[in-house]
């Protein structure tokens, strides 16, 4: 257990047995750095408070500065201090905690709380819940309470500190912290004969996947060239995670699902990530591109954002028939529609309304093709024409009965793309951030027009990589190398 580090404000607070582990005061680990014991330190802080600007978190805040592994880290801490924060949290545990009580006899008549240490709840019938709130929030102690009203619903969810707890739960916490503690923070890997682990979280029944799985085994042929070992994982390897020094997420992503929380905890384990949580935010959602875009005087269509059917007579002053409407989080196509009429707006909107407080209203351009500019590291990547799905307007259409059809595409070298579309489309990922992004341009006589950005676009051997080929997935592996590289 070497290299653990417990902190608290005083040493009596702690009534467990060290066992190995350096025990030591808020004041001295802030302060006195140079007591502590080991380079490669791994932080449990015991704080009787973490509330912002008490010792409790300035023991976080500068173990994430001297590169120590600390839990709670200061995300959490502010996460947790604040309900409006954490609710993101809420439908999918919620969700969780229905689906188990269900299979419970009897259920919880009414209000229940749990207490939460360290992943483990101190009632063994929500032990995979208890699993699951860890996985959001890495906590020593964690309150959750329960009330019922429709369905049992999460009241909040809090922190604890060991001054908190007696009796029975605090047993239940020494116990857990033993438990925990005797785990590796990462698994070894000195059996692994590759220098470098990359995770690619995959979903191998999703119909629109960004990669096939045959490009992801392109992907790890070539990465094993390069000393790197490619393994794929789904959304139950959320707890594995820290086992690898790299994630490469090769899903939809949402906010609102598993790929933003796996995207959270790969950057709360300092691993190089793809896409980031923060490319998420802001590729998601097509109102705040829109308006980053605009900001930044990258061209786009005429747009108007549209928050009530009051808004319909302005969207017919600023366009001629026929009108695209676009929901703030569809891909694939999905979620983008085109009115011809008056009748067909005022209908499509009141819909999209119903289920979306904004949407966006935008001109139509006809082309028979849009651009796709991929950008790593604020680089060109790829460049590919997709054309239209056969007589319709769009690259993808999704048929009433269920079927889908794509249109073609052309794989373009670098120095063969109009030298406009290359610098809008890598001027506005350089907005986004520094990693993996797909950029949609129209090209009309009236100039290149940014579509939308994508947090992570489709890359398929044979398709995106036809002119680059293995050089394509050499540049993404040295990435994720570079990043680990760095620390």
């Amino acid at each position: 257990m070497s290299g653990w580090i417990i902190v608290v404000d005083r040493i009596g607070d702690f009534k467990g047995d060290p066992d190995g582990r350096q025990l030591i005061t808020t004041r001295d680990y802030i302060a006195r750095p140079q007591s502590i014991k080991g380079g490669d330190a791994k932080v449990i802080n015991l704080s009787r408070s973490t509330a912002y600007m008490t010792r409790g978190y300035y023991v976080s805040l500068l173990a994430e500065a001297r590169a120590h592994r600390v839990i709670p880290m200061v995300e959490t801490i502010l996460d947790l201090g604040q309900k409006t924060l954490y609710k993101i949290a809420l439908p999918d545990l919620e969700d969780d905690l229905n689906r188990r009580i269900k299979r419970l006899a009897p259920p919880p008549g009414g209000p229940f709380k749990l207490i939460i240490c360290f992943g483990r709840s101190d009632d063994d019938r929500f032990q995979d819940f208890g699993r699951r709130v860890f996985d959001w929030f890495r906590a020593p102690i964690l309150e959750v309470k329960v009330r019922f009203t429709d369905r049992f619903r999460i009241a909040s969810i809090g922190e604890l500190s060991i001054s908190d707890i007696e009796g029975e739960t605090e047993a239940f916490f020494y116990e857990t912290l033993d438990l925990y503690t005797r785990q590796s923070w990462r698994n070894p890997k000195e059996n692994k004969p590759a220098k470098y682990t990359l995770a690619v979280l995959f979903n191998p029944k999703e119909e629109f996947a960004p990669s096939t799985q045959r490009s992801l085994l392109k992907l790890a042929r070539v990465a094993e060239t390069m000393d790197m070992e490619v393994e794929l994982i789904e959304k139950k390897d959320l707890l594995r995670l820290a086992e690898y020094d790299a994630l490469f997420i090769r899903e939809t992503t949402a906010i609102d699902n598993h790929t933003f929380r796996f995207a959270r905890r790969a950057e709360q384990e300092g691993m190089p990530v793809s896409d980031d949580s923060t490319s998420i935010l802001r590729c998601t959602n097509k109102v705040y591109l829109y308006e980053l875009l605009s900001a930044n005087k990258i061209p786009t269509p005429k747009t108007v954002v549209v928050d009530s059917l009051k808004n319909i007579e302005r969207v017919e002053e600023e366009f001629a028939y026929p009108i695209v409407l676009k929901i703030p989080d569809g891909s694939f196509s999905r979620g983008v529609f085109k009115a011809n009429d008056r009748r067909e707006l005022q209908q499509m909107a009141e819909q999209l309304l119903d289920d979306s407080d904004v949407i966006l209203a935008q001109e139509f351009m006809p082309t028979d093709h849009d651009w796709r500019v991929g950008v790593l590291d604020g680089e060109p990547l790829f460049v590919c024409q997709y054309m239209m799905a056969k007589k319709h307007w769009q690259i993808v259409r999704h048929s009433a009965d269920g079927k889908v059809g794509w249109g073609n595409f052309k794989t373009f070298a670098l120095d063969e793309v109009p030298p406009e579309v290359l610098d809008v489309a890598v001027r506005a990922a350089r907005l986004i951030g520094d990693g993996l992004y797909g950029v949609d341009l129209k090209q009309t006589e009236k100039g290149v027009f940014v579509i939308e950005i994508n947090d992570n676009p489709n890359l398929d051997h044979g398709c995106e990589d036809l002119v680059a080929k293995d050089d394509l997935w050499r540049r993404i592996c040295r990435w994720f190398i570079d990043r680990i590289d760095a620390g």
